[in-house]
């Protein structure tokens, strides 16, 4: 029969084995949480719901005006004009209108200030007192501050956190590079952002905030990763003002 200064090893042994153990099983069950976290949804959606960020087509963008004309980003690269989009119960959403195309362009080819053409929204489809919020899906709602500016080339920073909701999958990540966009074969951008978020079709026109500013949106694959294109160039281009407020700085119809 073994002594007791003889079993006092086996025991630490067994607890610093249970101590790992423990540790192993709350990281699997970390990891498990943070995957299904980017599927399931706890905020509510409201009636009229918020668009921006979910999915129209393919994923919309960012609500903002021109004067009285309220309208949602979509995807340039990812709309059919003469199909605008409808809502489950088969109601116009809203009608395109323009696309942040660049007069200053070399022969030949297409510039835009961002990969965004305005959808101009009906007006039941407006949600009064929520026109500064972005809709992330399972990742929740993200109000734009009253202060807060489009982000534009000059402001994305590598290594900033980004994140978003295409195809009502939540992800976020990081910039990996900044970089002029000027493929031949393509249309030529100011810049291009590329990230490490996975992407897939679908998720172009995203709305991407970088350390929790409205920045961008989601434009091409490069790999399997997400790149997007700077939000203060294409407002500037279509001539739109980011919502920041709640009703956007407008009147609510009586």
């Amino acid at each position: 029969m073994p002594s007791v200064a003889a079993t006092r090893p086996l025991i630490r042994a067994r607890r610093v084995v249970f101590l790992v153990l423990v540790a192993v099983l709350l990281g699997v069950l970390v990891v498990i949480w943070n995957t299904f976290r980017q599927f399931i949804r706890t905020s509510p959606i409201y009636d009229p719901p918020v668009l921006a960020g979910q999915l129209v087509g393919c994923t919309a963008g960012f609500y903002a005006h021109r004067g009285s004309t309220l309208v949602l980003t979509i995807s340039d690269h990812c709309y059919d004009r003469a199909n605008p989009p409808r809502d489950a119960g088969g109601r116009l959403i809203g009608t395109y209108g323009a696309d942040a195309r660049r007069a200053d362009c070399p022969t030949g080819r297409t510039c835009a200030g961002s990969d965004i053409v305005e959808l101009v929204l009906t007006p039941d489809h407006v949600p009064w007192g929520r026109l500064d919020q972005v809709d992330l899906g399972p990742g929740g709602y993200r109000t734009i501050a009253p202060d807060a500016r489009p982000l534009s080339c000059a402001d994305l920073r590598v290594g900033s956190a980004v994140e978003m909701d295409g195809r009502d999958l939540y992800r976020s990540g990081r910039i990996v590079g900044v970089q002029p966009y000027e493929f031949p074969t393509d249309t030529i951008f100011p810049c291009m952002a590329l990230t490490d978020l996975d992407t897939a079709v679908g998720d172009s026109g995203a709305a991407i905030l970088a350390d929790g500013q409205p920045a961008g949106i989601a434009a091409r694959e490069f790999d399997g990763k997400l790149g997007f294109t700077p939000l203060a160039e294409g407002l500037a281009d279509l001539g739109l003002t980011l919502c920041t407020n709640p009703d956007c700085g407008m009147t609510r119809p009586d």
